[in-house]
């Protein structure tokens, strides 16, 4: 049947969506079967975040062995960005520009589609990158490194989750095209509660640790999408990928202050 996705492809085409990994058994799949699947592989970002939350976490980790710990930082940063390829950096980036120097929703949708960064842009990834990295050195100065490492993993999972939060709450914005219009059309209720679910055993240690600390984020969180959902509606009708990318990396730096809020 043209278009159907076989059961094993979802998780494997979230992997493939979400970073430069290799995954060669999604070849043999179609394009109609790959955009099924990725409707479908929504609910599996979190997952996904974790992976990539739990090899910048060990990379930091081993680097901390030799060097210390704001380079180790950085450079678990600079691996992380390879395995993603930027995804959501850039994605910050694009946000920022767009948001900043359009006037209109056509100046929001063509500056978006921009692939030059301004100086919106130069500044609002500059902000994020040094924030997060600041957060994560003050996270491992101030935790034991296997609490340390949770946190840095928690962190991107729950990013990965906030992104399949707005693509329920927020439907595409109607000039919108592209495989990201497609999967955020097609991601509802299921899909949350899959990435809830997926979620739950990667934040479950941090909200053990710090049970208010993790009210705190969810609540911090919804009214984030609450606002976030009004402000897109209002300025373009709707979300788009770099919407997406943003609202994961709010959720990354969202969990970081709160550790590092509650750290001894």
């Amino acid at each position: 049947m043209a278009g159907r996705c076989p059961s094993w492809a979802p998780p494997l085409l979230a992997v493939q969506f979400l970073t430069r990994l290799p995954v060669p058994a999604t070849d043999r799949l179609s394009a109609d079967a790959v955009r099924t699947g990725l409707t479908r592989a929504v609910g599996w970002f979190p997952l996904v975040g974790a992976l990539i939350g739990a090899v910048t976490a060990t990379s930091v980790i081993g680097a901390m062995a030799i060097w210390p710990v704001p380079v180790a930082v950085m450079l678990a940063l600079a691996i992380e960005a390879l395995l993603t390829g930027a995804f959501h950096e850039d994605a910050v980036a694009d946000f920022c520009d767009a948001f900043g120097g359009g006037q209109t929703a056509e100046d929001v949708r063509r500056i978006m589609k921009d692939s030059r960064i301004g100086s919106y842009g130069t500044v609002g990834l500059v902000l994020a990158l040094g924030l997060r990295a600041t957060l994560m050195v003050t996270v491992l100065e101030r935790f034991d490194p296997l609490s340390a490492a949770l946190v840095i993993t928690a962190s991107a999972c729950f990013g990965r989750w906030l992104i399949v939060a707005l693509m329920v709450s927020v439907n595409p914005a109607p000039s919108g095209t592209g495989l990201t219009k497609d999967i955020t059309a097609g991601a509802g209720l299921r899909s949350l509660a899959l990435a809830s679910l997926l979620a739950l055993p990667v934040l479950i240690p941090f909200a053990l640790h710090a049970p208010l600390a993790m009210i705190g984020i969810l609540a911090v969180s919804l009214a984030f999408l609450l606002w976030f959902r009004a402000f897109l509606l209002r300025r373009i009708g709707g979300s788009t990928g770099d919407c997406l990318g943003f609202a994961a990396y709010v959720g990354q730096l969202l969990l970081l202050l709160a550790a590092a809020a509650v750290a001894p």
